[in-house]
């Protein structure tokens, strides 16, 4: 943000109106009255609780590529036309699927003793008498990163890794390298194995999945994540100094040309209807649970806040986009088929937000505004969500929502609603992923704070990108 967009910003928030004439008309009064109506009937209630308690229930879990996430299309597309939404499609990809079929691990020495754990997805397959080895345990993966090459030899690594609970989670980025990277590092060393604690934050029995990433010069190897409580079983016998024996098995399989997809529903504007404000959310989702934390609530929020917009009766000047992404969990797929089927038109995309959180209040709202009458706006933005309880903060990187990563690269600017995260990791990508977990009072604050944004971005002219000499 400017020094002025701060400036404004403390006018606002001390109780100034700022004037259109002072500003280059961002906003009228009508459509700020419009977005605190908005915020008010969210607040009162909206049908984000309906709508993933529909999806979880009637589709459930949504692999990437599976039949059951084609059903979720399904299911999106006649949502999105029983609730009136305007040029609702499916736009359909072809993807590389992974599919899940066996798992399990055991301690074979010196405690013999079953394992609670999960492949990582895209895991190959062991053969099916599993994979027997000695393990060998490392506390970081940089420690990994550090033994040389083929001095694992015939043995399974373990890389404890212990993720920190933090409130935006921000300690994702850096734990996650072991699960996507660390098995080809494994590799690399000359490991037959790999295992990982899981890249989570509770202490139940319920492992983590997730992508990994094997590198093509690397030999693949099959690869787990144990529950926390049974990696600290791992290393307790470990920390005895005896020799730990396990063995793995993975039962999996690949489908190639598999189908994948975005489903999107829309509010037409009235007066630009071809410039573009994008919210969503992903409509996969691992397969251990039913999706609705990661990312089913998203879905929710998102879709309750456009109907809010469409129910409510009102015209934007530009269109509201909603776009529910295929196969995020397997590599953002959907977001780059989105990038490249609308390439020619990203110019005209003003701004975009993705709810890929879970369904915690939101804390913190930032936005990447390259002008200052887009800063001005997000300050007006920023004054009508005080109320409930958002404050707005800077932030030193683009956000938005990882399917925003492509446009992002492309130059559409962001605005993120920072969400509470401080039990997300106790449930992501875990078989503990149910709707029960969410709280329908905390949907509403995000839809209330979805669709004050989506309304006075696409109700205005202002940019958000610097102008191209």
């Amino acid at each position: 943000m400017t020094v002025n967009a701060y400036r404004h910003m403390a006018l606002v928030l001390a109780g100034w109106f700022i004037s259109s004439a002072s500003i280059g008309q961002p906003v009228t009064r009508e459509s700020l009255a419009h977005a605190e109506m908005l915020r008010a009937q969210a607040m009162a209630g909206s049908n984000a609780m309906a709508i993933v308690t529909s999806l979880t229930t009637e589709v459930g879990p949504r692999l990437a590529g599976s039949e059951a996430e084609a059903r979720a299309r399904v299911w999106a597309l006649n949502t999105l036309t029983e609730k009136g939404f305007a040029n609702v499609r499916n736009e359909l990809f072809e993807m590389d699927a992974w599919e899940r079929h066996e798992e399990g691990a055991e301690i074979l020495a010196p405690y013999p003793q079953p394992l609670a754990v999960t492949a990582l997805g895209g895991s190959v397959p062991t053969d099916e008498n599993g994979l027997s080895a000695e393990v060998a345990l490392f506390e970081t993966l940089e420690d990994l990163k550090r033994v040389p090459e083929g001095s694992l030899t015939g043995r399974i690594a373990y890389v404890g890794h212990a993720m920190q609970r933090t409130q935006d989670g921000s300690s994702y980025g850096y734990f996650n390298e072991a699960r996507t990277g660390g098995p080809s590092i494994a590799a690399g060393k000359g490991a037959v194995g790999y295992l990982i604690r899981s890249v989570g934050t509770d202490s139940h029995r319920f492992p983590h999945t997730g992508s990994l990433r094997y590198r093509e010069e690397m030999p693949r190897v099959p690869a787990l994540a144990l529950s926390n409580p049974d990696a600290d079983q791992l290393e307790r016998i470990a920390a005895e100094g005896k020799t730990l024996s396990v063995r793995i098995k993975v039962d999996s399989s690949e489908v190639l040309a598999a189908q994948s997809g975005n489903v999107i529903g829309e509010v037409v504007g009235r007066e630009a209807p071809d410039e573009i404000v994008v919210i969503g959310a992903h409509l996969d989702s691992w397969d251990l649970g039913t999706g609705a934390v990661d990312d089913g609530a998203g879905v929710g929020i998102t879709m309750a806040a456009l109907e809010l917009i469409k129910d409510a009766g009102l015209a934007p000047r530009r269109t509201i986009r909603l776009v529910l992404w295929g196969a995020e969990e397997v590599g953002l797929l959907g977001a780059n088929a989105y990038r490249d089927r609308y390439e020619a038109s990203l110019g005209q995309h003003i701004m975009g937000s993705e709810s890929d959180f879970g369904g915690g209040r939101v804390w913190k709202v930032t936005a990447d505004s390259q002008t200052e009458a887009g800063d001005a706006l997000f300050a007006e933005i920023a004054r009508l969500l005080a109320p409930i309880g958002i404050a707005p903060g800077s932030d030193d990187l683009p956000g938005g929502g990882p399917d925003l990563y492509p446009l992002i690269a492309a130059g559409v600017p962001t605005l993120r609603l920072h969400q509470d995260g401080r039990d997300y990791f106790d449930l992501h990508h875990t078989a503990d992923d149910t709707v029960d977990k969410l709280d329908a009072a905390s949907l509403d604050q995000n839809v209330a704070a979805f669709a004050v944004f989506a309304w006075l971005v696409a109700d205005s002219d202002i940019s958000f990108r610097p102008a191209v000499e």
